[in-house]
Parts: structure tokens; C-alpha cells; sequence
């Protein structure tokens, strides 16, 4: 597990954009029966979260539509919970960062750390924007 005060800041750079922290099973269960459009983020310490993913999925949040609600799970941290969101995204193999995003709870479109690493922001945004645009 990584220190609490290392990962504060990877947190608040998703919470401070709208998105939900969810830290127990319980959380994410909840979050996946709402009805809507929810995007699903798979927070990590790695580089590839810093420089692509985050800005990717908060940029993609300049669309004129997007997704009901949004929430994140820490790999390495928040173990429950990123194992219950990640059963969400089966048949999608374990990966972070990762992004989902669902439709009443069914898994519509999928970003795995390969869709992410070595892609600048601005083309996972425009990817997770074309999913909304067909989704919410």
C-alpha cells in the first residue's frame, strides 16, 4: 500500500473535477446500480496516470455530453475496491490506470493501460468523448 500523503494529491487530481472517491466494495456496488452513465476511472501512482490519464479524463469532461457520474478507484490502495470495480469490467484483464465507463450498469466502453501509455491526453480524451457522445 502507498502512503496516505503520497497519493493525496493523485486523488484530489480527479475529486477536485466531481469525480467520487469509492474505498470499500460497498461504494463501488452502489455507484454501479445507478441508472446513467457512469465512468469509472482506475487511479495509479504510475507515470502514465500523471501524464495521460488524469488530464485525459478530466479533459474529456468538456463535452457537451458526458456521463452522469463520476467515480475513481486508487489501485494499490483501495484494494476492495478497485477488485470490485475491475469485476465490473470483466472480461477486461486487471490494468491501471484504466477507465470504464457503463450504462445501467453495463459495460459499454473500455480504456485499459495500453489504450493510455504513450498516448497523450488529448486522444484518450477525444476517445472517452466519442464514447459519450454515443452513450449519455
Amino acid at each position: 500500500m502507498y502512503p496516505a500523503d503520497l497519493v493525496k494529491p493523485m486523488r484530489e487530481d480527479l475529486t477536485t473535477f466531481g469525480f467520487e472517491e469509492l474505498h470499500t466494495g460497498e461504494a463501488v456496488e452502489s455507484a454501479m446500480t445507478k441508472e446513467g452513465t457512469t465512468l469509472v476511472v482506475v487511479n495509479s501512482v504510475c507515470g502514465c496516470a500523471a501524464a495521460n490519464a488524469r488530464p485525459g479524463a478530466k479533459a474529456s469532461l468538456n463535452n457537451s455530453k458526458k456521463p452522469d457520474n463520476l467515480v475513481t478507484v486508487f489501485a494499490g490502495v483501495d484494494r476492495e475496491a478497485t477488485d470490485k470495480a475491475r469485476g465490473f469490467m470483466v472480461p477486461f484483464p486487471p490494468s491501471s490506470p484504466s477507465m470504464a465507463l457503463f450504462k445501467n450498469g453495463e459495460l459499454v466502453h473500455m480504456l485499459e493501460r495500453h489504450h493510455i501509455e504513450g498516448r497523450p491526453a488529448e486522444m484518450i480524451a477525444e476517445n472517452l468523448m466519442d464514447a459519450y457522445n454515443e452513450h449519455c
